[in-house]
């Protein structure tokens, strides 16, 4: 057997010993639970959770929660991806409405075919509960009538304790049991999600959504899955349990991952370790971000919270395939692809007069919009370079690929050069772009971003924050 094998099955190993361990204690506890509501439509999670997951076949830990559904109604046809968040009631602002606009309204409709949304309103107030689903039920009529959003509750009589727990990490009382709450909304919220998509993906109720995320995702997991290497969980944010996706086969133990241990640390280092128990040592973090933290004030206590994920773009979209070259100096890893193909950036060390970047494109096509910024806070900007299209592509004689002829289509100004709608003035086919220096500079510099429309796409704004 070899070595990655054997850490396999030591894994499955060790999550089973887990999963004996919580049953001995949700028996000893009383917390396995089916409390059904009288004159309330209620719903067995496990009616959802696919029996060939090896959890559910081997009866190794029953976990029964009744769940009353507020609004909409589980599929009956399995989703590409279902998308579950957490919501209660918050001191200061409410971003739910909004986190659900934005997923519906960035979303195709062909997309929204493809998603279920779950909202667990996991807040013991029922006055903030009925008002809250009355707003969804008004403002997302369709998206519940086609299947496309689901509301739920937990009762309280179903948790367990999260009061007097002990206070790791020295947090307040208030906090471990913010936290520990959490902990367990989320377990619930992901064992009724078990089943309604192929993927799921963890968002918090306060996150705004990149255009066109879910087609995004599926081109991403299709990557990844074409690689043959184990992956537990994908990242498509850096923020808290933010853009979190996760196979569904995996969500009857993360459920239960979750409930063992609420009340031990927060829901992002716990879903940390799991991702290291199922031998995926190393994060998968795809970038630009698809998720943005919009909220101002945070869930617990009504504090004030500023967090923001740098890498989020609010419009995805794909440059065209390419091939880039560069006779900069790089500096460690920081490749000239990675400005191109939106996975970081270019560093490149005190570029010289004449040096270039240079993409060359797979398929010839009419250039409409070109956007390119270097630097990062005001540092390591391209001070002086102008920006060209070429056609007829050679080899030169160091072996890269070129165009044979160049023609400059203007020059950056701060480190930032934007064109749009140069199909009018440039009506033939392209097969390359080179940013070229005119003037060497002792700083280092960044090329941070590289957009390119052609005639089958369109550029967009891009702001000048």
């Amino acid at each position: 057997m070899g070595r990655h094998s054997k850490k396999n099955v030591l894994a499955v190993v060790f999550l089973i010993g887990v999963m004996y361990f919580l049953n001995f204690l949700l028996f000893a506890q009383g917390w396995i639970i089916s409390h059904p509501i009288p004159n309330e439509l209620t719903f067995q999670a496990e009616r959802l959770v696919s029996k060939e997951s090896w959890v559910e076949q081997g009866g190794y830990l029953p976990l029964n929660v009744s769940y009353r559904v507020l609004a909409g109604a589980p599929s009956t046809q399995q989703r590409y991806l279902s998308i579950g968040l957490s919501s209660v009631m918050r001191k200061k602002g409410s971003y739910l409405i909004p986190t659900l606009e934005s997923l519906f309204f960035q979303s195709s409709p062909e997309e929204r075919s493809s998603m279920v949304v779950v909202v667990l309103l996991a807040d013991f107030d029922v006055s903030w509960r009925v008002t809250t689903a009355r707003e969804i039920k008004t403002l997302f009529a369709l998206e519940l009538e086609q299947g496309q959003l689901v509301v739920l509750h937990v009762s309280q009589d179903q948790y367990p304790s999260v009061t007097g727990l002990k206070r790791n990490f020295n947090d307040a009382p208030e906090r471990v049991s913010f936290r520990s709450k959490q902990n367990l909304d989320y377990s619930f919220l992901i064992h009724y999600s078990a089943s309604l998509g192929r993927y799921y993906l963890q968002l918090e109720d306060d996150v705004s959504a990149a255009k066109n995320f879910l087609s995004t995702i599926r081109r991403r997991v299709a990557e990844q899955e074409a690689k043959k290497t184990t992956w537990a969980m994908l990242e498509f944010s850096v923020l808290g349990y933010i853009g979190k996706l996760y196979k569904s086969a995996h969500l009857p133990l993360l459920a239960r991952f979750l409930f063992l241990f609420y009340q031990e640390m927060p829901c992002d280092w716990l879903m940390a370790r799991f991702r290291e128990l199922l031998t995926q040592k190393e994060p998968i973090i795809f970038k630009p971000s698809l998720f943005q933290h919009m909220g101002t004030f945070s869930s617990f206590q009504g504090t004030y919270n500023r967090l923001k994920d740098k890498d989020f773009d609010e419009v995805f979209y794909t440059n065209p395939s390419a091939e880039v070259y560069s006779d900069m100096s790089t500096y460690k890893k920081q490749y000239p692809k990675l400005a191109w193909d939106r996975e970081g950036f270019f560093w490149g060390r005190s570029p010289e007069n004449g040096t270039y970047l240079t993409a060359v494109f797979t398929d010839p096509a009419v250039v409409t919009g070109i956007f390119v910024e270097t630097g990062s806070e005001g540092k390591d900007l391209l001070k002086s370079a102008k920006v060209e299209i070429g056609r007829d592509v050679i080899t030169t004689e160091k072996g890269e690929k070129s165009c044979k002829e160049f023609q400059s289509v203007g020059t950056l100004e701060n480190g930032r050069f934007e064109k749009r709608e140069m199909d009018k003035k440039y009506i033939s086919t392209s097969s390359c772009l080179r940013i070229k220096v005119t003037a060497g500079q002792k700083d280092w510099v960044i090329i941070k971003k590289i957009r390119i429309s052609t005639k089958l796409s369109t550029i967009p704004h891009q702001s000048k924050e």
